[in-house]
């Protein structure tokens, strides 16, 4: 009887895979993810912790149930193809079918956020809800939506691409790519402001770790946060407000009962940018739906 399930969390920054006996994670390995505009070194990184993880616990890849993957952007989970995933540099790519060249476990793949919300939906609050809206703020950010208490992918698999509506700090119609959600509140957009303003010559605990040629993450920007660093906290409290706003302007439009937040900004500064995010909803959403 096949035992377990390995899943792959294929992030723009990490690969983040797990192995699962009994809905239990455990065993985790992480990857950064290589960006080079080419497939093959994301594929390679995929088999590496999948690998690892079979070989490290003394597993027979026949004891494997299946792979699933989870993809940051539009995917058609039952061809398999990821139609566009623009933190990974894919788009029109069947990821099913060539990661099943380098595996004889079969391959499951998905939107990130989508899993997310299932996950959420059958362990976290076990369907006690209707319309519900899951957001992941993070590299970049991603949605899923949920209506009658079901998933909803759209009617070509690209519903729930929160990150790609054209926004601007005032709630406004934007022109070109720079003023989408993603662009405006996610940690890129974030990080890019603060790197922006360190070259200006304002001063920011993380000068140091740009001038190392680091990447900053999100529990980078806690700690700086943490020590009174203006800079970061301007622009995480610009972060916060957008994301208000557009949450209250789709429920307004969706009339959702249940939003979730999640991602690595959210999880790492929950305390700081929930307050805002709540002050900006409510400044919004239409009063009786922003109940």
């Amino acid at each position: 009887m096949k035992k377990y399930l390995i899943t792959v969390d294929l992030g723009g920054t990490k690969i983040l895979s797990a192995l699962i006996k009994d809905e239990e994670i455990i065993d985790r390995y992480k990857e950064a993810t290589k960006i080079t505009g080419k497939i093959e070194p994301i594929l390679d990184g995929i088999e590496k912790s999948v690998k690892q993880l079979i070989n490290k616990n003394s597993l027979n890849p026949n004891e494997i149930q299946a792979v699933c993957l989870g993809v940051p952007g539009t995917v058609n989970p039952l061809t398999g193809i990821i139609a566009y995933a623009p933190n990974l540099g894919i788009r029109e790519f069947n990821i099913k079918e060539e990661l099943s060249k380098r595996f004889s476990i079969p391959i499951l793949i998905e939107n990130d956020v989508n899993l997310a919300g299932l996950g959420i939906q059958a362990k976290e609050l076990k369907d006690k809800f209707k319309n519900m809206l899951v957001v992941f703020v993070g590299t970049g950010i991603g949605g899923a939506l949920f209506f009658d208490g079901k998933i909803y992918r759209g009617s070509s698999f690209y519903a729930g691409e929160i990150g790609h509506m054209k926004v601007s700090k005032k709630g406004k119609l934007g022109n070109g790519s720079d003023a989408t959600f993603e662009k405006i509140a996610s940690r890129t957009a974030v990080v890019e402001a603060i790197t922006n303003d360190i070259k200006k010559g304002k001063s920011s605990i993380l000068s140091d770790t740009l001038k190392a040629g680091n990447r900053i993450k999100s529990k980078m920007l806690k700690s700086a946060l943490d020590e009174g660093d203006k800079v970061v906290k301007k622009h995480l409290s610009n972060s916060a407000t957008v994301i208000g706003s557009v949450l209250g302007s789709i429920t307004t439009l969706a009339n959702f009962d249940t939003i979730i937040l999640g991602g690595g900004v959210i999880e790492a500064m929950n305390d700081f940018m929930m307050p805002k995010i709540e002050k900006a909803f409510k400044s919004s959403v239409l009063s009786e739906p922003g109940k």
